[in-house]
């Protein structure tokens, strides 16, 4: 059995989608200019918010303010998935690596959710 985690960097789900916004600022370097204050910011934003919403919550004492943080992660996770099909339906670099964490932190988050709704199961 795992140990509790002390700090949010310590939660797996935290890991991965501190990843998955490193991999968002690589990707989105490469955009062009007229996309700074457009999709990168948007982007960026909504990576950023999945991390910051696992931190918060990982602090939260009640399971409702928990699921709370968690839900508005689940909801950057799906911007993203949409500025992830955008990026790849106006060629402005290769996907691959991003949607395959932001598929990882999907699945991640959702158990963990699942876990603090159920904790005994």
């Amino acid at each position: 059995m795992r140990e509790a985690a002390r700090t949010f960097e310590d939660l797996v789900v935290w890991q991965k989608a501190h990843l998955f916004v490193l991999t968002v600022y690589r990707l989105s370097r490469v955009f062009p200019k007229s996309e700074i204050y457009v999709l990168s910011s948007q982007f960026r934003r909504a990576a950023i918010s999945i991390a910051a919403n696992i931190a918060e919550g990982f602090r939260k004492k009640s399971r409702a303010d928990k699921i709370r943080f968690f839900n508005i992660a689940q909801g950057s996770i799906e911007e993203c998935r949409y500025y992830l099909i955008l990026t790849q339906d106006l060629e402005y670099g290769d996907i691959t690596e991003a949607k395959q964490l932001l598929q990882e932190v999907s699945k991640l988050l959702e158990a963990y959710s699942r876990g603090i709704l159920t904790p005994d199961s």
